[in-house]
Protein backbone atom coordinates (compact mmCIF):
# COMPACT_ATOMS: atom_id res chain seq x y z
CA UNK A 1 0.00 0.00 0.00
CA UNK A 2 1.44 3.54 -1.03
CA UNK A 3 -0.02 6.89 0.45
CA UNK A 4 -0.03 9.47 -2.49
CA UNK A 5 1.14 13.22 -1.96
CA UNK A 6 1.29 15.94 -4.94
CA UNK A 7 1.94 19.48 -4.46
CA UNK A 8 -0.39 19.64 -8.42
CA UNK A 9 -3.58 19.45 -6.50
CA UNK A 10 -4.47 20.46 -2.83
CA UNK A 11 -3.51 19.08 0.48
CA UNK A 12 -5.82 17.23 2.62
CA UNK A 13 -8.16 19.27 4.86
CA UNK A 14 -8.19 16.12 7.30
CA UNK A 15 -6.86 13.26 8.34
CA UNK A 16 -6.88 11.18 5.24
CA UNK A 17 -4.87 11.36 2.12
CA UNK A 18 -5.23 12.44 -1.68
CA UNK A 19 -4.76 8.49 -3.39
CA UNK A 20 -3.83 5.10 -1.94
CA UNK A 21 -1.86 2.63 -4.38
CA UNK A 22 -3.33 -0.95 -3.51
CA UNK A 23 -2.60 -3.60 -6.01
CA UNK A 24 -2.13 -1.91 -9.26
CA UNK A 25 -5.19 0.07 -8.29
CA UNK A 26 -5.48 3.59 -7.44
CA UNK A 27 -8.28 4.92 -5.01
CA UNK A 28 -8.35 8.60 -4.66
CA UNK A 29 -9.81 10.68 -2.06
CA UNK A 30 -12.81 12.91 -3.54
CA UNK A 31 -11.76 16.47 -4.62
CA UNK A 32 -13.29 19.58 -4.13
CA UNK A 33 -12.28 23.35 -5.88
CA UNK A 34 -9.85 24.15 -4.17
CA UNK A 35 -6.66 25.02 -5.62
CA UNK A 36 -3.43 23.16 -4.70
CA UNK A 37 -2.72 26.27 -2.95
CA UNK A 38 -5.73 25.69 -0.97
CA UNK A 39 -7.79 28.71 -2.00
CA UNK A 40 -11.83 27.82 -2.80
CA UNK A 41 -13.04 28.70 -5.89
CA UNK A 42 -16.35 30.89 -6.54
CA UNK A 43 -19.73 30.05 -6.51
CA UNK A 44 -19.85 28.45 -9.98
CA UNK A 45 -20.55 25.13 -10.90
CA UNK A 46 -18.47 25.96 -14.24
CA UNK A 47 -15.38 27.01 -12.67
CA UNK A 48 -15.74 24.54 -9.61
CA UNK A 49 -16.18 21.48 -11.75
CA UNK A 50 -13.06 22.32 -13.94
CA UNK A 51 -11.11 22.62 -11.05
CA UNK A 52 -12.53 19.54 -9.84
CA UNK A 53 -11.32 16.92 -12.94
CA UNK A 54 -8.22 19.42 -12.70
CA UNK A 55 -7.58 18.01 -9.09
CA UNK A 56 -8.43 15.06 -9.93
CA UNK A 57 -6.10 14.43 -13.14
CA UNK A 58 -3.37 15.55 -10.47
CA UNK A 59 -3.98 12.97 -8.07
CA UNK A 60 -4.18 10.26 -10.77
CA UNK A 61 -0.66 11.28 -12.46
CA UNK A 62 0.99 11.50 -9.35
CA UNK A 63 -0.32 8.09 -8.23
CA UNK A 64 1.29 6.44 -11.74
CA UNK A 65 -2.19 6.25 -13.88
CA UNK A 66 -4.65 9.00 -15.86
CA UNK A 67 -8.28 9.92 -16.60
CA UNK A 68 -8.20 7.23 -19.58
CA UNK A 69 -7.31 4.27 -16.94
CA UNK A 70 -10.45 5.55 -14.43
CA UNK A 71 -12.74 2.71 -13.77
CA UNK A 72 -15.60 4.42 -11.74
CA UNK A 73 -15.99 7.95 -10.57
CA UNK A 74 -18.74 9.20 -8.15
CA UNK A 75 -20.07 12.36 -8.20
CA UNK A 76 -21.45 14.32 -5.51
CA UNK A 77 -23.66 17.32 -6.48
CA UNK A 78 -25.01 20.31 -3.75
CA UNK A 79 -27.71 20.48 -6.12
CA UNK A 80 -28.96 18.11 -9.37
CA UNK A 81 -29.79 21.45 -11.35
CA UNK A 82 -26.13 21.46 -11.53
CA UNK A 83 -26.42 17.72 -13.08
CA UNK A 84 -26.10 19.03 -17.03
CA UNK A 85 -23.57 21.44 -16.67
CA UNK A 86 -21.05 18.73 -14.57
CA UNK A 87 -21.90 16.29 -16.92
CA UNK A 88 -20.80 18.11 -19.83
CA UNK A 89 -17.64 19.05 -18.28
CA UNK A 90 -17.08 15.39 -16.97
CA UNK A 91 -17.39 14.24 -20.84
CA UNK A 92 -15.11 16.97 -22.02
CA UNK A 93 -12.34 15.80 -19.47
CA UNK A 94 -13.35 11.77 -20.17
CA UNK A 95 -13.41 12.33 -23.85
CA UNK A 96 -14.08 8.94 -25.24
CA UNK A 97 -13.68 7.33 -22.16
CA UNK A 98 -16.59 6.40 -20.58
CA UNK A 99 -15.94 4.90 -16.73
CA UNK A 100 -18.64 3.71 -14.70
CA UNK A 101 -19.90 6.72 -13.05
CA UNK A 102 -22.77 6.96 -10.04
CA UNK A 103 -24.27 10.70 -9.00
CA UNK A 104 -25.38 11.59 -5.77
CA UNK A 105 -27.37 14.98 -4.56
CA UNK A 106 -26.01 15.81 -1.08
CA UNK A 107 -27.24 18.03 1.37
CA UNK A 108 -23.62 19.55 2.01
CA UNK A 109 -20.38 19.02 1.12
CA UNK A 110 -16.63 19.94 2.29
CA UNK A 111 -15.92 23.49 2.36
CA UNK A 112 -19.55 24.32 0.78
CA UNK A 113 -18.59 23.10 -2.48
CA UNK A 114 -21.01 22.24 -5.56
CA UNK A 115 -19.20 19.50 -6.67
CA UNK A 116 -17.09 16.39 -5.44
CA UNK A 117 -15.35 13.90 -7.44
CA UNK A 118 -13.37 10.64 -6.49
CA UNK A 119 -12.26 8.23 -8.63
CA UNK A 120 -10.90 4.48 -8.87
CA UNK A 121 -8.50 3.90 -11.79
CA UNK A 122 -5.56 1.33 -12.71
CA UNK A 123 -2.31 1.89 -12.55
Amino acid sequence: MKCIRTQNAPQAIGPYSQAMVVNGMVYTSGQIALTPEGVMLEDDITVQTRQVLKNLEAVLVASGSAMNQVIKCTIFLDSMDDFTTVNALYEAAFGTHKPVRSTVAVKTLPKNALVEIDAIALI
